[in-house]
């Protein structure tokens, strides 16, 4: 059996058994790719993969431990609470316009480019909303994916600097050309929000006039009422905005950020040793589920990378390519894009499958920065927030409390829709030629 089909099939079987809820996640993404690496006769480097995966995802993970620690004891504190009840007053109880600026949030929050800070942002501060007037999380986490998603598209986002960089060309290359196309996509991204809110809003009828804005506080216990500090509501703030300052002028790691900033969260509002244990405890759950999420995710890229396992899979779908297609290739590539996400890591894809696709295009007579700008319409930018191959997907899923399969589910679909539009978009004005 060649390499290609054992990676091929351990992606499928892996997708399959996490989607149809045959095997837990985390089982899913440890064991399966354990026995591809078997099946492929490297057992013997099985360790070394794991290990080498581990250590790349490990800021990520101690990143998250430390991150779900610092919202959760702002959460405790009340930080958040002033924030929710500011969005009501301008949004209401409109599931509709909670939904725009959701989408809103979180495209203005990754102007930045990072995926990780985008969900660190967003979700915290909008999840409580959500909870109290009983939308469901997996919308939440659905709008925030494709903010992001679409955004990822700028020049300074992963996957448009890599092609950039494969292509040996520049913005005005490929970037510039993809305006237009992305322009298009965030509008219609934007009526998928208003779709989403008014769904939300038909399920949940007549209860949104039970909700009182007013009386909210009357769902907490006197033990939540103990533990807020109102009195630290700007300290709290101006810790929070200096975590995401210090993270997005790279100034320290974001691992190192939300370290610094859990201990201080926690001797600012918490200076008793006994409160600081149990704030510890009460998240301490959480942070572990998701962390163990995260390494057995840097567990299963590590098997696929060391294993070679993603090169001999674009190998042998570049192969297979016949001639006759050769000048629908920015095309195809561009309505794939989004589920080869969920095959190819950004790095195995841009610097392994983009340069062999291009160069087929060129040999054919074809424009090979057509293949770049098709890319971006889709693959890890709009793929990325749902693809089990980047660790920000696990933290979006771990923020919101929602299972992976659940999110794919409900976020693929319009992700590789708006894609799909952008790619139509890219052909009609030229940017992508065929």
């Amino acid at each position: 059996m060649s390499l290609a089909l054992i990676g091929f099939l351990t992606i499928v079987i892996m997708l399959t058994l996490i989607m149809t809820k045959k095997l837990q996640t985390l089982l899913a993404l440890i064991i399966v790719p354990i026995i591809g690496c078997l099946v492929a006769g490297q057992g013997s480097q099985l360790g070394t993969f794991i290990t080498e995966g581990l250590q790349n995802i490990a800021p990520t993970g101690v990143m998250f431990i430390f991150a779900i620690l610092f919202f959760g004891v702002m959460s405790d504190a009340g930080t958040f609470d002033p924030i929710v009840k500011g969005i009501l007053k301008v949004v209401g109880k409109d599931p509709v316009k909670i939904c725009i600026g959701t989408f809103l949030l979180a495209a203005i929050v990754h102007l930045d480019g990072s995926g990780a800070v985008t969900f660190l942002i967003a979700i915290p501060a909008l999840l409580p909303l959500y909870q109290k007037l009983g939308m469901k999380a997996t919308t939440l986490a659905t709008l925030v994916a494709l903010g992001a998603g679409v955004m990822n598209m700028l020049p300074w986002g992963g996957p448009t600097i890599r092609a950039i960089t494969a292509m040996k060309s520049d913005i005005n290359g490929v970037f510039i050309p993809m305006l237009i196309p992305m322009a298009v996509g965030f509008i219609v991204i934007l009526v998928m929000a208003v779709f989403l809110g008014k769904s939300e809003k038909k399920r949940l009828g007549e209860t949104l006039n039970d909700i009182d804005l007013d009386e909210l506080d009357q769902e907490e216990t006197p033990e939540d009422v103990a533990l807020k500090r109102p009195k630290l509501f700007v300290v709290n703030l101006i810790l929070i905005v200096l975590a995401v300052f210090v993270m997005l002028k790279s100034i320290l790691p974001p691992a190192a950020v939300f370290m610094i900033g859990t201990a201080l969260a926690l001797i600012i509002n918490y200076p008793d040793m006994k409160i600081q244990k149990e704030r510890v405890d009460a998240h301490a759950k959480a942070a572990l589920m998701m962390a163990s999420m995260l390494f057995a995710a840097g567990s299963f890229i590590g098997i696929m990378q060391g294993s070679g396992m993603l090169t001999a899979i674009a190998q042998t779908i570049v192969t297979f390519i016949p001639a006759s297609l050769g000048g629908f290739i920015p095309i195809l590539v561009g309505i794939l894009g989004v589920p080869l996400s969920l095959v190819f890591d950004p790095d195995s894809y841009y610097y392994g499958v983009l340069p062999v696709l291009s160069q087929a295009v060129d040999m054919m007579g074809g424009d090979p920065l057509s293949v770049a700008r098709a890319s971006i319409a889709g693959q890890m930018t709009l793929g990325f927030p749902i693809s089990p191959l980047t660790g920000a997907t696990f933290l979006l899923t771990g923020l919101a409390g929602i299972d992976l399969a659940e999110h794919q589910r409900k976020t693929l679909p319009l992700a590789w829709g708006a894609s799909i539009v952008i790619v139509i978009v890219a052909a009609i004005t030229g940017a992508i030629a065929f």
